[in-house]
């Protein structure tokens, strides 16, 4: 008969999200940490819904080493709530064996009976037809392949040979800890179940990084998600389904404008039309327009950012168009107008130097933004 399990890693349960700024109404930040502990509920769906007696996390289960005990509590009752389902939990860079000696002390002490801690590199039978092969992280960084150990570890001949390890098969880290993409042919391995790279990636029909099912950066562009993997032997190709598990989506959109373009109206062009509440926005500005346009372009931002879970309008890579107009708005004379004239100057200046350009364009936009409020 065929395995069939669930495979995710990366949960990072406890992430506090201190680089996500919380708005004074609002709790952005409590609802992406609490969408990371309802990652287990939605895997225990995922294996409901496939038929997956196992679900093997990959790594990086907790954000840290020292987790509070209450998150190390809440997360193993909602896996003994899917008691229908065994959890293995594999060590990362993150929740190691070295730093978070503790944390699994305590869940050897708390885990109900179907979680598994894999605290050790050795053989473990998922059922009668396949062995689990974990590769537990002991270091935050390491030097060497964390998956060299599943070459020299033994299993029944005619059983599945299921590998788990976190790290890179490219260096995503810089640390060194690259793992050999050809490992499942040198390890005999019918699929190995790697962690680390929070987005979805395949390195081979063998090889897969399932991505975090919550997704916590802007960086994929996509609901997280976990694989379903089903093997009918050994030495067949895996079947692997992605299964969407976010609840938020990270998205980054780039805005492209040009001089008289409406910039308020083509930012509403670029938003999403539902599930506002759920959605994550960088919009990147790049390109020309004048001062009015950009005045507009932010009045639109601050319009429509409550509709979001975050809203951000980066603007850094957007020129200014200037225009003596505009220093008319401002000021026909006296220092506003001397002010005005003297930061236009140094905005286009080609002896300054590409930063005190932007910081004059800066101050040039803030002045004109600040008469158009005072007018208002």
């Amino acid at each position: 008969m065929a395995l069939r399990f669930i495979h995710a890693s990366d949960l990072h349960i406890g992430r506090k999200f201190s680089n996500i700024p919380e708005p004074p109404d609002g709790n952005v930040r409590g609802r992406l940490m609490e969408a990371r502990h309802g990652a287990i509920g939605k895997l225990a769906a995922a294996a409901r819904a496939h038929g997956a007696g196992h679900i093997l996390l990959a790594g990086d289960t907790f954000d840290t080493a020292t987790p509070s005990p209450s998150v190390i509590r809440q997360a193993l009752a909602a896996m003994k709530d899917a008691a229908d389902v065994t959890w293995w939990l594999l060590p990362g860079n993150h929740d190691n064996l070295r730093d978070a000696e503790p944390l699994w002390d305590q869940i050897g002490r708390d885990a109900p009976a179907n979680v598994v801690a894999l605290t050790e590199a050795r053989p473990h039978d998922l059922g009668e037809s396949a062995c689990l092969l974990p590769c537990p992280v002991a270091f935050r960084a390491g030097a060497s392949d964390p998956s060299e150990p599943l070459v020299n570890m033994d299993s029944d001949a005619d059983k599945l040979r299921i590998g788990l390890a976190h790290g890179g098969v490219t260096d995503f880290t810089e640390s060194g800890d690259a793992i050999a993409p050809d490992r499942d042919r040198t390890a005999r391995l019918d699929y190995l179940a790697l962690g680390d790279w929070h987005g979805r990636m395949s390195v081979s029909d063998r090889v897969q990084y399932s991505g975090t099912p919550e997704q916590d950066r802007f960086k994929h562009g996509r609901r997280g998600v976990c694989l379903a993997v089903s093997l009918e032997g050994p030495g067949a190709t895996p079947q692997v389904t992605e299964v969407e598990t976010g609840t938020f989506l990270w998205s980054d959109v780039a805005l492209l404008l040009h001089a008289r373009q409406d910039a308020a109206a083509a930012l509403t062009a670029v938003l999403p039309d539902g599930g506002r509440r759920d959605i994550l926005l960088r919009v990147t500005a790049s390109g020309w327009a004048a001062l009015p346009d950009q005045v507009e372009l932010r009045r639109a931002a601050e319009a429509c950012a409550p509709d979001f879970a975050h809203f951000d309008l980066v603007t850094g890579a957007l020129g200014t168009q200037y225009d003596s107009t505009d220093l008319d708005a401002i000021d026909r004379g006296g220092a506003l107008r001397l002010a005005a004239r003297g930061l236009m100057d140094e905005a286009g200046s080609e002896t300054l130097s590409r930063h005190q350009r932007d910081v004059a364009a800066d101050a040039l936009a803030r002045l004109y933004a600040y008469v158009r409020e005072s007018e208002a």
